[in-house]
């Protein structure tokens, strides 16, 4: 029985130009795995139009627990907070924590821009 070699050959071919292309991909990101492992690791950025909208920065901090539409979930429901607590109650809730709600999550100038934002839910 004659065996043809020629498939063998495309396929050692192929399987060695796949191994190259694969290792080269590798090396380029080498360099950017260890610059986030010597940094701790990625970190989102915020531009600074998201800094300033109160309704982005729940978006990126709140709305996990609060729902995205403020209707609660893990959190307590949030459309009508404004009703029952001031700006300044909210604000101390946000930057101190309250229940399982973590303290710190947003702080000084974003802690004051949502809790404005959320005292008009009412």
């Amino acid at each position: 029985m004659k065996t043809n070699i020629i498939p063998f050959a495309i396929i050692a071919i192929v399987g060695i130009f796949a191994v190259v292309i694969v290792s080269s991909i590798g090396v380029s990101q080498r360099a950017d795995i260890q610059n986030a492992e010597e940094n701790g690791g990625e970190t989102e950025e915020v531009t600074e139009e998201e800094a300033s909208d109160p309704e982005a920065l729940f978006a990126n901090s709140c709305a996990s627990c609060h729902g995205g539409d403020l209707t609660g979930g893990a959190g307590p429901d949030l459309t009508t907070v404004g009703a029952s607590l001031s700006a300044e109650e909210i604000q101390d809730i946000i930057e101190n924590g309250q229940g399982t709600m973590p303290p710190g999550l947003l702080q000084g100038q974003e802690a004051n821009e949502v809790a404005a934002w959320l005292a008009e839910m009412k």
